[in-house]
This record gives structure tokens, sequence and C-alpha cells, in this order.
């Protein structure tokens, strides 16, 4: 009886290590993604002149809604939601309280995107095809600055999340040997 409780525990150590790790990946992969538009593709853009700005936020927009996308971005906060779960029934609560501190980051860095960065996209593709926009100036000043601050704080929330995550993996290996 001993070594099938002790098997069916290490299964639970297997499968809990393995939703963090997969938690921490997804988490790092959106955080990564978010904190590179802060450092550069923004800034980047931001050094172009306004057709070329504009064309270009359209293009991502379009292009970034994709599968490899949506692995991270939706990913990172179900696994970190599945993390909790797993870690609830541990007797350690370190843990499962630095799972749940990225569950509430993600859920803060899900509520920005969908709220301010989504319309906002929405609202750049709305002034239509590039050859029919008339006035570049001014589509870029009603989008970009009002765009980069929500990112910033978005980054600053998937970033926070990356390394709640983080702790999480680390206090479980803690307390799991």
């Amino acid at each position: 009886m001993s070594a099938t409780v002790s098997g069916r525990e290490t299964s639970l150590m297997n499968l809990r290590s393995l939703i963090l790790v997969l938690a921490t990946v997804t988490s790092g992969l959106s955080a990564g993604l978010f904190y590179t538009y802060f450092f550069s593709v923004m800034p980047g853009l931001g050094a172009t002149d306004d057709r070329t700005f504009v064309t270009a936020m359209q293009s991502i927009n379009v292009k970034i809604i994709n599968g490899w996308f949506a692995i991270a971005f939706v990913g990172a906060p179900l696994l970190c939601v599945a993390s909790v779960i797993a870690l609830w029934p541990k007797a350690s609560g370190s843990a499962r309280y630095w799972a749940l501190g990225a569950v509430a980051l993600w859920a803060l860095t899900v509520i920005i995107t969908m709220a301010a960065n989504v319309p906002l996209n929405n609202a750049l593709m709305a002034a239509g095809d590039p050859d029919r926009i008339a006035d570049f100036g001014e589509v870029r000043r009603q989008f970009e600055a009002v765009w980069v601050r929500w990112n910033t704080l978005r980054t600053v929330t998937a970033v926070a999340a990356f390394g709640s995550i983080v702790a999480a993996v680390f206090t479980y290996a803690r307390s799991s040997s």
C-alpha cells in the first residue's frame, strides 16, 4: 500500500511540476512579447513617418492573431489557474499563493489588453486601407501615445505575473525536496 501511495504522490508531483513549468514558459513568452513591444517595436516604429507607423501597426495587428500568440496569451493565465488548482491540496501554501498572485496579475493583463489595447487596435484598423487614409498623422495621434501607455502598464503586470509564477516554481521545488 505504501508503494502505491508513494507512486501516486510521485505522479501528482510530476503533474504539478509539469503544470508549473508550462505556466512559467507561457508566462515568459507572453511577458516577453509585451516587453519586446515596450523596448523595441514601439520605439522603432515611433521613429518612422506616420504612414509607415500606421501601415506597420495595421499589419502587425492582423499577423499577431494566430495560434502561436494564443498559446502564450491564453495559455499563461489558464495554466496559472491550473497551477493554483494543482497546488491547492499541497500542505505548503507559499507556492500556491505565488501562483494565485500570477493569476491576479494575468487577469489585470488580460483586462488591460481587452479594455484598452484591443479597442485601440480596432480603431486603427477602422481607419481603413492605407491607400485611402487621408490624414495618417491624425490616425497616429489618436493611437500611439495611448496604446504605448497601456502597453507599458500591461508589460509591468505581465512581467510581474511571470516573476510570481517563477517564485511559485522555486517555492514548490524547495518544499518538495
